[in-house]
This record gives structure tokens, C-alpha cells and sequence, in this order.
């Protein structure tokens, strides 16, 4: 199982790693920069934060969520397990925040499918590890058998 659970935790942050980049980059794909562009000027008018008077500008909002899923990819890949933890968590909240903008644009249930399914597997993922590290924890006691050589 800790097999299984380390190749999910490296192909969810390499997924996450690459998405962060193409999100910084251009240079990835120019089409989807500027399909990207567009997303994120709609996502800052549904920001959560909004409610509180804060609108951040859609090129800092891009290049701050590309920033978190490119380090949290990595670390979730490559970091020690504590940091693995943590990542494991952020990706979580930006996976419902996600969910949060694609409700609030009322888009379409087919929209929603990706960022469902990433947060489930990294939830799936965040459970794995608990149970793994719990068995590592948790041994089984072997119970003493009398011997039966005792002095007779």
C-alpha cells in the first residue's frame, strides 16, 4: 500500500506542478495563457474574499494560485513528509476554493469534474498516508506461548 500511496503522491504533484507552471508561463502553451487569462478575470469577480472588500487583480490572482500549485506540487513530489502534509493540505483548500469560484459563476457540472476529482484524489491521498503511518505505528503484539519444557 505505502507503494500506491507514493506513486498517487507523486503523480498528484507532478499534475499540480505542471499546472502551476503553465499558469506562470506562456512559454507552455500561448493559447491556454490567454484561455487562462480570461478564466481568471472572471474568478477575481467571484473571489471569496470579496465579501470583505477585497478584489485582487486577475494577473496576481493567476500568478499567486500558479506560485502555490508549483511549490505545493513539488514539495507534495519531492518534499519530506511533513511538508508533504502541509502541501497535501493547501492543494485541498485550493481544490474547494475551485469548487467555490465554478459554483459562484454557476458554470456547468462538466466544468466542475476536474477540480472534483483532484480533490478527491488528494483527499483519498491525505487518508492513504494516515493509514500508513497508523500501521507503521501500530504492530501487532504477539502473544507469549507457555512453554511446555518446564521443569518437570
Amino acid at each position: 500500500m505505502a507503494l500506491l500511496v507514493a506513486a498517487l503522491r507523486v503523480l498528484l504533484g507532478g499534475f499540480f506542478a505542471l499546472t502551476g507552471a503553465a499558469k506562470l508561463s506562456e512559454q507552455i502553451s500561448a493559447s491556454a495563457s490567454q484561455q487562462m487569462k480570461a478564466l481568471f478575470e472572471q474568478f477575481a469577480e467571484v473571489f471569496p474574499l470579496k465579501v470583505f472588500g477585497y478584489q485582487p487583480d486577475p494577473m496576481s490572482y493567476q500568478v499567486t494560485v500558479g506560485w502555490l500549485e508549483l511549490l505545493a506540487g513539488l514539495l507534495l513530489a519531492l518534499g519530506p513528509p511533513k511538508l508533504q502534509e502541509i502541501s497535501n493540505f493547501l492543494l485541498i483548500v485550493l481544490m474547494m476554493g475551485s469548487i467555490f469560484t465554478l459554483v459562484s459563476l454557476k458554470e456547468s457540472l462538466n466544468t466542475y469534474i476536474p477540480a472534483v476529482v483532484c480533490l478527491a484524489l488528494l483527499v483519498l491521498l491525505d487518508i492513504c498516508q494516515f493509514l500508513v503511518r497508523t500501521e507503521k505505528v501500530v504492530r501487532p503484539i504477539r502473544k507469549k506461548r507457555p512453554s511446555s519444557a518446564k521443569g518437570s
